[in-house]
Formats: structure tokens, C-alpha cells, sequence
């Protein structure tokens, strides 16, 4: 006879943790004990009493969601830092004039995978692989294989190939991601969903904007599109949007900084998501941070990292700038005026949220995970307490925030499974992930005729005239 308790799903109880859960069923829980049956959590109390489950010690450590990053381009994790001093033009100067075409598949695959596992050594257990360097379909599958094997809950979104995405495009959009949504994503209960992200009306054609969202409603795809960074973004593209259609409850915006308040408008209005880039924003220039436009039009906000070329790829720091950067903004309008800012325009409870349920909501997973509420994923994070930067703790969501780093995650649950354990990543070696990175790193780079990746200036960027 078989064994029932053999079919059984694996469960795990993390016991006695702080708890921030974002479910105001448990906001009042100082220590709590949840329990995770299979990819679910099945309960939530002060004290769950025995349990025929693996016991995880919470004591010390503060129980968060998992974090959600909805915009990286993670393909670009090779040549992380190398743009930390360039400007927005010299990005598409470099990155797409130079380097982005001197990707071969087999450096697509260790871009992913090293950026994945990045993501998910910070508590990062959900991301919007922006990939826009499937420079042919090998490409595109060696991106995706590497999603697969780190064991993170992803969207794909499908963004073009270098070639098509230098702007301003007239190149149609390749229909390879017909071949991927059969081959890779026949499954909707995968940990890897698919989107797609089209270059949009700031970086292409508006007929090749018309005919790449054409393709998105072809096959059912939730998009993820740039709008209101930098000078592009004054064309006012959320009105085009609209007017042709385009702008849906299934569209998340890409920072958004030089959008008008009409747009932001028939972003709240249309039920579309808002995706915040804070730190690299601010360090190219693409505008002021939209966060408070957003907010208080009720507009889902989240958190991204977007290019690790420039900034780092932890979801602690990007929290940070958020919430300095928005102040900021609001303080300087003060000052000006001879007033004073009280209360104060952001919490730090409102910072948590954006990268945890405003994450999932822009990532179009809201139902699943963002949130420690009973039925959700259990996509987790356990983050320590018991250190100098951290003791005493006082205010949980403030700690978080502005203390907050990746080697504070102890824990990391994706999907009901253990990716992290006792701060280190389970299933992955550090020192064979680093030798692919540097060996990929070194070809590109060695195509790309860049000997000093430090010192490299790039030219500036110009786009075509006329455009």
C-alpha cells in the first residue's frame, strides 16, 4: 500500500516571527507563527500550536512578502556598473549602439541567470524580466532557460531585439514570441508567465506601436511599456495610447516622470499599474518621481530596479531612493513657499507596499502573492533583526526600509519552496555562477572591442532627424 503521508505536500511552520504581512487581517500580530502547506499558506496566527511540519525559527527575524521588482533588464547583468557615470543618451549609446549586440545566446542565458539569482539573494521573489536583446530565438530561449533554472516567480515580458529597439524604430516587431507563448508558457499554473513589451509610441513608429500592441491582444498579453522618461516623454503618449485603444487595465507604465496630470489621469482612469524606477531615474535625468501623481489618483504604484548597468539590484535601496526622492520633492515645493511639510507625503508603511502588493498588482499577480494573507503563494522572506543596524526595533515598516539590506535575508520561500537558507542561496554555487558571468562578460566585451570597462565614455546618442 502506498504511503498517504508520502503524497502528502511538504510543510513548513516559520515560528514566532515578526510580522509585517500587508493583510490587515494580521496587521496587529507582533509574533506570529505561519504555516506553509505545498505553495500555499494555509494559516496565519499568534501561535499555531504542534504541527506534523519542518519548524523554521522566526525568532529575531521580521516575516515579510517577498518583494516584486516589475522592471529589470536583467539580460543586462553582465555588464553591471559599466553606465554608473554615463547619461540616458550614452546608455542607448552604449548598451544598444555597442554591447547589446555583441550578446551571443550562451551570454544571454549567464546574464539571466547571475541578475536572477542577485534578485533573489535580496528577498526579490517575483521580477518583470524586461527582456529586450532577443536578438534572434535562440536568444530569446536561452533568456528564458535561465529564468527557469534560478527558481524565481517571474513574468517574461518579451521586448525585441537590440536592432529593433534603437530609437526611434521603424522596424516591426519580430512575431517570434508566437513560437515562444506554445513552446515555453502552454502552462498557465507555471512559476514563469509571459507579457510583452513593446518599445511603445515615445520609441517607435506609431504604426509599429499600433501593430506591436496588436500583437499583445493576438495573444492575450498584459503589457509592460516606457512612457514619460526623459525628453522622449513629452510627446505625450498616454493621450495616443488612449485615443487609438491602446491603454488598458492590463497595461503597466515605465516610470512616467514627464507624463501631465491628463495622463496620469487616464492611467487611473483606464486601470493601468505604474512602475517606479526611483534611483535611476533621478541618476539620468528622466524627470521628477511620479510617486505622489500616482498615489493619490489611486494608481497601483511599484518598484523597480531597471538597469543594473548604473544602480545596484536590491529592492532595499530602490525603497530608499523612493522615499528620499519624493520628499525631497515636496520639501523643495515648501522651502519655496516659507512652508513647512507636516505630516510628512510618504510613510514608510506606504514605501513596503509598493514592493510587495504594488509589485504583484503591476505584475499582474495580485491574486497570487504580494501580501502573507491565507490561500496566497507563499513567496516569503525572513529578514534578521539581531544585528547592530537594526537593534533595538522599534518600528517595523521604518527598520525595513531604511535598514534594510541583502545580507540581513536569512530566509526566502519562492512558491512554498526554500531558495535561501541561513543567508546563503540553496541549489546554487557561487563560484560556478561567478565564472560563467566573468567568462560571458569577457566575450562581450572582447566583440564589443571595450578593454577598460571602467574608464569607457561612450558617445552621446542622438536620434534619427526628424524624428
Amino acid at each position: 500500500m502506498p504511503d498517504p503521508a508520502s503524497s502528502r505536500p511538504h510543510r513548513y511552520v516559520v515560528r514566532g516571527a515578526r510580522l509585517w504581512s500587508g493583510d490587515p487581517a494580521h496587521s496587529a500580530l507582533n509574533s506570529a507563527d505561519v504555516l506553509i502547506e505545498g505553495d500555499r499558506i494555509a494559516a496565519v496566527a499568534a501561535e499555531l500550536g504542534p504541527l506534523d511540519a519542518e519548524e523554521v525559527s522566526g525568532a529575531d527575524r521580521i516575516l515579510l512578502p517577498g518583494f516584486v521588482d516589475t522592471h529589470r533588464h536583467t539580460w543586462q547583468s553582465l555588464i553591471r556598473h559599466m553606465s554608473t557615470d554615463w547619461t540616458l543618451p550614452q546608455y542607448f549609446s552604449g548598451v544598444r549602439g555597442v554591447l547589446g549586440k555583441a550578446y551571443q545566446p550562451e551570454d544571454m542565458y549567464a546574464a539571466n541567470l547571475v541578475g536572477m539569482l542577485d534578485a533573489l539573494d535580496s528577498g526579490i521573489t517575483t521580477i518583470v524580466d524586461w527582456s529586450h536583446n532577443n536578438n534572434s530565438p535562440e536568444h530569446a530561449d536561452a533568456a528564458i532557460q535561465a529564468v527557469f533554472d534560478s527558481g524565481i516567480r517571474a513574468v517574461w515580458a518579451y521586448g525585441n531585439s537590440n536592432d529593433e529597439w534603437l530609437p526611434v524604430s521603424a522596424v516591426p516587431q519580430s512575431r517570434d514570441v508566437v513560437r515562444i507563448a506554445e513552446q515555453w508558457f502552454s502552462s498557465p499554473d507555471q512559476l514563469v508567465s509571459l507579457a510583452l513589451a513593446p518599445r511603445g509610441p515615445q520609441f517607435a513608429t506609431r504604426e509599429v506601436t499600433a501593430a506591436d500592441f496588436g500583437l499583445a491582444r493576438e495573444l492575450d498579453l498584459p503589457v509592460t511599456v516606457h512612457v514619460g522618461d526623459g525628453a522622449w516623454g513629452r510627446s505625450r503618449p498616454l493621450v495616443w495610447l488612449n485615443e487609438h485603444g491602446l491603454a488598458t487595465a492590463r497595461t503597466t507604465y515605465v516610470h512616467g516622470n514627464m507624463l501631465a496630470d491628463e495622463e496620469f489621469d487616464l492611467i487611473a482612469s483606464t486601470g493601468g499599474a505604474l512602475s517606479i524606477a526611483p534611483e535611476l531615474e533621478m541618476h539620468m535625468g528622466h524627470g521628477t518621481l511620479s510617486t505622489l501623481r500616482a498615489r493619490d489618483r489611486g494608481i497601483p504604484v511599484s518598484i523597480s530596479i531597471d538597469v543594473c548597468t548604473s544602480v545596484g539590484g536590491d529592492i532595499f535601496s530602490a525603497m530608499r531612493a523612493l522615499l528620499a526622492g519624493s520628499r525631497y520633492l515636496v520639501n523643495l515645493e515648501a522651502l519655496a513657499a516659507d512652508k513647512a511639510v507636516d505630516p510628512l507625503p510618504l510613510t514608510a508603511v506606504e514605501v513596503l507596499s509598493f514592493a510587495t502588493q504594488g509589485g504583484a498588482r503591476a505584475a499582474w499577480l495580485g491574486e497570487q502573492t504580494g501580501s502573507i494573507t491565507v490561500g496566497k503563494k507563499a513567496d516569503l522572506v525572513l529578514l534578521r533583526t539581531d544585528t547592530y543596524g537594526m537593534a533595538p526595533l522599534n518600528y517595523l515598516a521604518g527598520a525595513v526600509v531604511e535598514s534594510g539590506n541583502p545580507q540581513l535575508v536569512d530566509t526566502v520561500f519562492v512558491d512554498g519552496k526554500i531558495v535561501k537558507r541561513d543567508g546563503q542561496l540553496v541549489g546554487h554555487e557561487f563560484g560556478q555562477v561567478r565564472r560563467l558571468a566573468e567568462e560571458a562578460r569577457d566575450r562581450v566585451l572582447g566583440r564589443a572591442g571595450v578593454t577598460d570597462p571602467g574608464s569607457w565614455q561612450p558617445s552621446v546618442y542622438a536620434a534619427p532627424e526628424g524624428e
